[in-house]
């Protein structure tokens, strides 16, 4: 089948608006690294809010990572191999936090959780508070972060062909050996795009961390409300540590996209 054929005018007409979409895209990053200089890089990196905030913005990460994990893993597994009513909302509700405003989730998080939220005075009655806390924090990534593994998770799932483990079932292989051996290597590049979206994700997240756990240096202070911090008083400085953010999400999406062709590569060395 030839390719479809696009009048000239149209083709100049997309092409323009393409351009400008790409436009859109880089310049900003163009303009972080336009704006700022090799000393007020190492003036930014030196600054006293910025160590803590990487520091925080880590640690929270990869704990709210390693809970995605261990939550999503089981869930995205329900929905790829449910059919039922109930899988089919519940797919609706993870996916609730990817459409709605960060701040629709950090004001819901405060009225779950806060001091005269659904279930403050239940955790206030055994001496937990959750708002304002490092744990706010994480439980506010979390929400936010988890559904993009979820989703891609479960696409990952649903690529498993059930008869495949039937067969290495019939081959003697146990349910343990069959999900090793077989599932896991078909799933396992969607796992770790999912879990890198969501480390991402996390890694970005503002509205939410802000409403509900505040702007707290050193307690609950990551990267993007440093940079908010920073730029009431020093744009310079904000340029820097977006300039730090822009380069982790720089380097995770070389990560990524060298992951297929180092695979391929080891396949093609093992033969």
């Amino acid at each position: 089948m030839s390719p479809l054929r696009i009048p000239g005018p149209m083709r100049l007409v997309g092409a323009s608006l393409a351009g400008l979409l790409l436009v859109c895209l880089v310049l900003p990053l163009v303009a972080l690294g336009w704006s700022s200089s090799i000393d007020a890089l190492a003036a930014g990196l030196a600054h006293p809010l910025f160590a803590p905030a990487l520091w925080l913005s880590l640690q929270t990460t990869l704990v709210s990572l390693a809970l995605t994990l261990l939550m999503g893993t089981p869930l995205a597994w329900w929905l790829a191999s449910s059919r039922s009513r109930l899988s089919q909302v519940v797919a609706v509700l993870v996916d609730l936090p990817i459409v709605i405003p960060p701040a629709v989730v950090g004001v819901g998080l405060l009225a779950s959780f806060g001091r005269q939220g659904l279930l403050g005075p239940a955790l206030a009655s055994l001496g937990l508070s959750l708002p304002f806390s490092r744990a706010a924090v994480i439980l506010a990534q979390l929400v936010v972060a988890s559904p993009f593994y979820v989703q891609a998770a479960a696409n990952a799932f649903r690529k498993v062909e059930p008869d495949t483990l039937i067969v290495a079932r019939s081959l003697g292989a146990s349910p343990a050996e069959a999900l090793w051996r077989v599932a896991l290597p078909v799933v396992a590049p969607g796992l770790v795009a999912g879990a890198s979206l969501a480390w991402a994700r996390a890694v970005g997240e503002f509205g939410a961390t802000l409403l509900f756990a505040g702007n707290m240096q050193g307690k609950t202070q990551t990267m993007p409300l440093a940079i908010f911090r920073a730029l009431e008083t020093d744009v310079a400085l904000a340029v820097v540590f977006s300039l730090v953010l822009a380069a982790m999400g720089a380097v995770l999406l070389a990560a990524m996209r060298a992951g297929p062709r180092l695979r391929a590569l080891a396949r093609g060395q093992g033969r």
